[in-house]
């Protein structure tokens, strides 16, 4: 809501954005990201949604509204104002690597573990690795309203311990962070999902990233410092600090970045991923969508593609509930869950002539739930008093070949709109008969690809 209040100040009309008292903290580092310091919000009182009617109702009349009412009027508190930034090349701090770490994590510009350094020297090592200036713009990022540069995109790489030749790769992340159709505001969002990175083309071996066993493992440094940087460069440049502008209920540690076996695909004559992302046949790129979660897939058992998928559809299933309101609710068709498979399942699939897309629409029609639970879910998740995809598919809303296809509530309709909707990896350990599925967070995290200028 302040995001839409700072667009009426901006217009000259007055504004009180509703915040609740667990959103207080966000609300003071959001609006001063915005550029609007004293923009005015009213509170209401701990969290409506467990509150009794009469003590909602008393909380609105003796404390909200009469903020509401200051606020149109002008009487408004003046907030502190906010202390200065540091410049791109200002020097922050000289002494030894212990009182170093100490500075940076008192200034919350470290998550914690040690850093390395960000000298001169370092990040001129980084700029070796780009043709582009360090003071090119890739893009501003909410909350904080900071501009994304190369430079400072050098200066979190090497603090996140990643190598100078990374670069590029680094590059490609900030500029997909900055793409409005993934949302990096939503990055501190309640359900705490978390960013997946995954690489495709020939970065992935020229750079060393781990694509079979352990995958998802930290161990590996192109993994765990590539996907360490997207988690520093969301504090540092972003603006996304836990207690203040990340509002996770629980949170997820930072993921490292995992890579597609493009050995494997090329064996099986599928389509690489990043090519079914829309890219040129050797070209290397990085995805980026966030998600609330996943699941195994464990032990898979079967000789043909009818055998072995029924596993992987029954997990997109469980890894979305509530996450079903971005299919229909308040994301129309924005659901994006992912299935990650081991090779020899991709493997066996493809023996019997399957292609990744012949899987891909499997799973579409084997991956739905009755009409009567979707609804369930709809209504219970939602907190709307009535769901009937009937209804909805009559206004337009939705596509009433998938969910209104006849009255019956035991019809079973797909979780996503289109076999293209759900996304597939494979990786890694080559000969474990296992996949992994993860719940997507909708357009509060959509999926993003950008080519990595080698």
């Amino acid at each position: 809501m302040l995001r839409a209040s700072a667009a009426c100040e901006a217009a000259g009309i007055p504004s009180s954005s509703l915040v609740s008292t667990g959103f207080i903290g966000q609300a003071k580092a959001t609006r001063v990201g915005l550029g609007y310091a004293d923009l005015p919000w009213a509170t209401l009182p701990g969290h409506p949604a467990v509150q009794t009617l009469d003590e909602l109702h008393d909380n609105v009349r003796n404390v909200t509204l009469p903020q509401i009412i200051d606020n149109l009027t002008g009487r408004i508190a003046s907030a502190a104002a906010a202390d200065a930034e540091p410049g791109p090349r200002d020097v922050v701090f000289r002494g030894g690597w212990g009182a170093l770490h100490q500075h940076f994590m008192e200034r919350e510009w470290s998550d914690t573990l040690p850093i390395v350094p960000p000298t001169l020297e370092r990040i001129q090592a980084f700029l070796a690795h780009t043709p582009r200036s360090p003071d090119e713009m890739l893009g501003v990022l909410l909350p904080d309203n900071r501009a994304a540069t190369v430079w400072n995109v050098a200066v979190n790489g090497v603090m996140a311990g990643c190598r100078p030749e990374y670069m590029p790769v680094l590059l490609a992340l900030v500029e997909a962070m900055a793409d409005p159709d993934y949302g990096v505001e939503h990055s501190g969002n309640t359900p705490g999902g978390e960013t997946l990175i995954v690489l495709d083309g020939p970065v992935v071996k020229a750079l060393g990233f781990n694509h079979t066993q352990g995958v998802m493992r930290d161990g590996f440094q192109a993994n765990t410092t590539v996907g360490r940087f997207w988690r520093l460069y969301l504090r540092n440049v972003a603006g996304f600090l836990p207690h203040k502008t990340d509002k996770a209920t629980f949170g997820n540690t930072w993921r490292v970045a995992i890579a597609e076996n493009a050995d494997a695909v090329e064996a099986l004559g599928w389509t690489p991923f990043g090519v079914e992302r829309g890219f040129a046949r050797g070209d290397s790129t990085v995805t980026i969508a966030r998600y609330t979660g996943g699941g195994m897939a464990s032990s898979m058992s079967g000789s043909t593609p009818e055998e072995l998928l029924p596993y992987l559809a029954d997990g997109l299933v469980k890894q979305t509930f509530w996450q079903i309101m971005f299919s229909v609710g308040i994301g129309w068709g924005k659901l994006r869950p992912l299935a990650l498979i081991t090779p020899i399942i991709a493997e066996t699939i493809a023996a019997a002539g399957w292609s990744r897309a012949d899987v891909r629409q499997f799973l579409f029609e084997q991956a739905r739930i009755p009409a009567w639970e979707f609804e369930r879910l709809l209504r219970d998740w939602t907190h709307k008093p009535i769901w009937n995809l009937q209804e909805e598919a009559q206004k337009g809303s939705i596509p009433a070949e998938l969910y209104a296809a006849s009255s019956d509530p035991e019809r079973r309709v797909p979780i996503v709109w289109s076999p293209e909707h759900i996304m597939l990896v494979v990786t890694g350990d080559p000969l474990r008969t296992n996949g992994y599925m993860f719940g997507h967070n909708g357009q509060l995290g959509f999926p993003v690809t950008k080519r990595i200028a080698l």
